[in-house]
């Protein structure tokens, strides 16, 4: 049991208590199982990864086009930041509704055509793969079941290779997809240094994972939080965009995702004394921006910032303050920020009462057209 308070303040609680069940439930396994899957998949797919980087070489691709939903489309968000960065290539996403509602899909040529999906049976992912591939593009599918009807539509494929995922939160499909991207970032790039940064990944997601105890802890003080803001920026944009989408399905809390740029352009105007703030800023290009955004929200607006970081000045404004690892490569750093958001939710969720294996409303396997 942890001592209260009671106290809260504009929606936040400053400390209370609840009961922590002893028992491991599936969406906890499948968080801690994070570190042996991805280091599976870096070992298993590295030459797959390579042949489908010799491929789009020789196809001459110019541009990559890129079809998901929910986390998969955060994923694909890294996808676009890091194979723009790694490879300069240009990166869009795709509109599935042209291909299927409309019936008019853009024209393709010289794309690379990606559908990125956990079970790869949602039928708009698989239509923008099927165009691609009629109009003569290479097409890829990035998924979990070799077996899905996205995988046959797709000239190439990459296992993600999790294994099952019981709960309905995606998090181990969701790191294995950001490291297929980084694999096929690094295959391309064909940059030995890159690899090797790749191989320390599950290390780090390790350490990532020690901090289980006291971010269950620091839980506690947002179990009345009912709305919120999550900021990043370049690589963790993403990451925002995955840890809202996890706090809006297991908490029900209303988190709004912002690139720490675009939340200067009106949104800002939201944040008064005590409005929670959820930052993650490791260091690298756009910490000194990220960092000006936060002093101002800390200093000016007085905001509730919980941040997650390896830089000890952005960790010194928050009052929530989570310390990510030291010699965390910035273009690898959304596999491994993921991880402490993800054990931010879930600790959430049980100190909020809510069912951290089955949120409400919502399946496994969500079939859109």
């Amino acid at each position: 049991m942890v001592p209260t308070t009671g106290n809260t303040q504009n929606g936040v609680v400053l400390l209370h208590v609840y009961d922590r069940a002893e028992d491991v439930v599936s969406l906890r396994n499948e968080i801690f199982e994070q570190p042996a899957v991805l280091e599976r998949l870096l070992k298993t797919q590295g030459e797959a990864a390579v042949e489908i980087a010799s491929t789009v070489k020789k196809r001459q691709v110019k541009s990559v086009f890129i079809a998901a939903r929910g986390s998969s489309d955060n994923a694909a968000l890294y996808g676009k930041y890091l194979w723009g960065f790694l490879n300069r290539l240009p990166v869009g996403l795709a509109t599935p509704s042209l291909f299927t509602m409309y019936r008019t899909p853009p024209r393709l040529e010289g794309s690379l055509v990606v559908g990125i999906s956990q079970s790869g049976e949602s039928p708009d992912i698989v239509s923008v793969v099927k165009e691609g591939r009629r109009q003569g593009n290479l097409t890829l599918a990035i998924t979990n079941e070799p077996s899905s009807p996205l995988a046959a539509e797709a000239e190439l494929l990459l296992e993600t290779g999790a294994g099952e995922e019981r709960a309905v939160a995606a998090t181990k499909t969701y790191t294995t997809q950001l490291a297929a991207i980084a694999l096929l970032g690094a295959a391309a790039a064909d940059a030995p240094d890159l690899f090797a940064a790749l191989d320390r990944v599950p290390d780090l997601v390790k350490e990532a994972l020690d901090l289980d105890d006291a971010i269950r802890v620091a839980a506690q003080r947002y179990r009345y939080m009912s709305q919120c803001v999550v900021l990043g920026r370049g690589f963790n944009y993403a990451t925002a965009y995955e840890w809202s989408l996890k706090l809006k399905e297991m908490t029900y809390v209303v988190a709004e995702p912002y690139s720490s740029a675009d939340f200067r352009h009106g949104p800002v105007a939201i944040v008064s004394d005590g409005f929670p703030v959820l930052a993650v800023l490791p260091a690298g290009a756009v910490f000194e921006d990220g960092m000006r955004l936060l002093e101002t929200l800390a200093t000016e607006h007085r905001a509730e910032l919980l941040v997650l970081s390896n830089d000890d000045r952005a960790l010194a404004l928050a009052k929530t303050p989570i310390r990510l690892p030291s010699d965390l490569p910035e273009w690898l750093s959304p596999l491994v920020s993921i991880v402490p958001a993800q054990l931010f939710c879930y600790h959430l969720t049980q100190a909020m009462g809510y069912d951290t294996e089955s949120p409400r409303r919502l399946r496994k396997v969500t079939r859109t057209l």
